[in-house]
């Protein structure tokens, strides 16, 4: 369960190692697709997550994408089920892309694959754009313009009734919070190597001492954060919502918390700063308390069990880059890349701890 990386600048680099174009080509032909050669695949910004190309398929452009080399986390990068979502939920929510073609024979590529609509547009990650904020006309600054599509995206994804779109068999709603913390516990005794750091093991206490009794079932993204929304360039109008390799049936405040774990306040300490992961801190976001309520405005769902909420997603938030850390280990990356990511690891632990005994929401 990594960070993905955005559809964003300029895919003109000639990085097609990830590919082998001749048999994608003849794949492709069997299902009546024809890849352009010429064309080639120009592979998009590096992340830490899933691989995407574009390519030219029967003379459009689309996106190819595949998961990272190496081992993955369980659950994560998960093509086939990405591939579900995006055929069955665009009748109820068009702001994805649509879905052209999927592939598991490994005889392929080796890995599991999809074929998307290419979105044009931006995608924030932790810096605004310049261009952007020299462009900008509004009165209201774009921060809090992006706060409130953000909620109200989220909002119109949790109202999809599952069963509407055929999505009422995705994920085991029953027991998600039980299963949940179990999961994130168990991948954050492998990520630190059966020795977390204190702040894990009271996180995890804390959570299983602190289960809400209540239940609710949406459908959710289970990585909703603003780098994974492309947007039109000049108005901030989201075009797409893309990532969706982990969505699943969960409760809706998951899905809220998640994001609220990626804003980052001016006042938070520096692991949050050093996340790097959106630039709420700035340009007129709101803070974290205020979002949460725009959301429970905008849906009505009741946010007493957003706490429980927020230190569980604190928690994965944690053990996502603890995992980050030991991938970039076993492959052998620089030392301070690798001292970065563990000392951020442990500081995204502490400040979870910090949140359940509310020093911040």
């Amino acid at each position: 369960m990594l960070p993905d990386q955005p559809l964003t600048g300029d895919p003109t680099r000639g990085d097609d190692s990830l590919l082998d174009l001749a048999a994608l080509e003849r794949h492709l032909a069997g299902h009546g697709l024809v890849l352009d050669r010429d064309f080639g695949a120009r592979r998009f910004s590096r992340g830490f997550g899933n691989v995407n190309f574009l390519v030219k398929v029967d003379g459009e452009h689309a996106v190819l994408r595949r998961p990272p080399p190496g081992p993955l986390p369980r659950g994560a990068n998960d093509m086939g089920r990405e591939y579900l979502i995006l055929s069955h939920v665009r009748a109820r929510f068009p702001f994805v892309p649509e879905a052209l073609h999927f592939c598991d024979d490994l005889d392929v590529l080796g890995v599991p694959f999809l074929l998307m609509e290419y979105c044009p547009g931006i995608v924030i990650a932790d810096e605004m754009p310049q261009p952007l904020l020299y462009g900008w006309r509004s009165a209201e600054p774009p921060g809090a313009v992006l706060a409130r599509r953000m909620a109200t995206l989220l909002v119109r994804l949790h109202e999809i009734p599952p069963q509407e779109v055929g999505l009422e068999r995705l994920g085991r709603p029953d027991g998600f919070v039980e299963r949940s913390v179990r999961g994130w516990r168990e991948r954050a005794l492998s990520s630190w190597d059966h020795q977390p750091p204190q702040s894990v093991a009271m996180l995890v206490e804390w959570l299983e001492s602190h289960a809400p009794e209540g239940s609710c079932v949406s459908l959710i993204h289970n990585d909703f954060k603003l780098d994974n929304i492309i947007l039109d360039e000049a108005t901030l109008a989201p075009r797409a919502v893309i990532d969706w390799d982990m969505g699943t049936l969960g409760h809706p405040l998951y899905d809220l918390a998640i994001l609220l774990s990626y804003w980052t306040e001016g006042s938070d300490p520096p692991a949050m700063h050093d996340l790097k992961q959106m630039p709420t801190a700035r340009h007129g976001f709101p803070g974290r308390e205020a979002m949460a309520r725009l959301y429970g405005e905008l849906s009505g769902v009741p946010l007493d069990d957003l706490p429980y909420f927020r230190v569980l997603a604190s928690l994965r938030l944690a053990v996502v880059f603890r995992q980050i850390y030991r991938r970039f280990r076993a492959e052998g990356a620089g030392e301070e890349r690798l001292a970065a990511f563990r000392g951020l690891a442990d500081g995204l632990a502490a400040f979870g701890v910090d949140v359940a005994r509310g020093r911040y929401f």
